[in-house]
Order: structure tokens, then C-alpha cells, then sequence
């Protein structure tokens, strides 16, 4: 893995707990969020890989078979956004689209064997990123969040 991490701004947050903003979800969830995938990212760079083309490759390796469409409401981004993902990894061999067989008209997006092959690595990196983030939490407290952020989010 990346040996020189990025490292969150050298300036101490704790004066934030001081602030009304520890009582904004979307600020807190936005933090974590931009922390999270900022390191991941970091990461990610050593499969050529960011978040986003990491989470449509998740999806295209998954049993659902989506359609970009499908993808594209799966993780809140713009179709447009999709296709030029779905482009990428396709240039790559990651994905390849598949004539949906209940409508003609639409493609699923499926992860060829090498995306399978590197879908398993890049989630191995993910999870160790979220360990990084998460470190202050216990795995209880893991648990907890990654199911109330379920809850709240799907």
C-alpha cells in the first residue's frame, strides 16, 4: 500500500466540539465522509482506483447486475457521471455491458473476471482504510454506526 499517506490538516479539530456544528448531522457525516474517501483515495492509488470507480465496480461485481441507471441511483450520481466511470473501467476490462434480457434497450454492467480479481483487492484496501478512520471506534460502535447510516441512508 501507498507508503506516503495523506494525513488530515495538521491543524487540531477539537475546537469544533466547542461549535453548534457537532450538532449537524450533515456536517458530521460530510467530515467523515471527505476523511474517509480522502483516504481511501490515497490508497486506491496503488490499483488506479478512486472511490467512485471503486463503488461502481463494487456493483458491477455484485449479484445485482445493474443498469446504469440502476448504478447511477445506487450510489446519487449523475447518469452522466456513470457512463464516463462505466467508460473507464470498460477501457480497462474491468466491466463490460450486457443486454439486459427483461428490456432489450437497457445494458446491465457486470464485472469481467479481472474486475472480479481486482474488486476483491480494492476491497481489502477499503477496509483498511475504514479501519484507519474508524480506529477511534470500537467494533460495537462500527457496527452501530454502519447500521444506523443503513437505516438512515437506504
Amino acid at each position: 500500500m501507498n507508503a506516503e499517506l495523506l494525513t488530515t490538516n495538521d491543524l487540531d479539530p477539537s475546537p469544533l466540539r466547542e461549535t453548534e456544528l457537532v450538532e449537524e448531522i450533515q456536517f458530521l457525516t460530510a467530515r467523515l465522509a471527505a476523511k474517509g474517501n480522502s483516504y481511501a483515495n490515497k490508497l486506491l492509488e496503488d490499483v488506479e482506483l478512486n472511490v467512485r470507480q471503486f463503488s461502481v465496480l463494487a456493483l458491477a461485481a455484485s449479484s445485482l447486475k445493474p443498469t446504469q441507471r440502476e448504478m447511477s441511483a445506487f450510489v446519487a450520481l449523475d447518469p452522466s457521471q456513470i457512463v464516463a466511470l462505466v467508460d473507464m473501467l470498460e477501457d480497462r476490462g474491468l466491466v463490460k455491458r450486457e443486454t439486459d434480457p427483461n428490456d432489450r434497450r437497457s445494458k446491465n454492467i457486470v464485472a469481467t473476471t479481472a474486475g472480479q480479481k481486482l474488486y476483491r483487492q480494492a476491497r481489502e484496501i477499503t477496509i483498511a482504510a475504514e479501519d484507519h478512520v474508524l480506529a477511534k471506534l470500537s467494533e460495537t460502535e462500527r457496527d452501530q454506526l454502519r447500521e444506523l447510516l443503513t437505516k438512515a441512508a437506504l
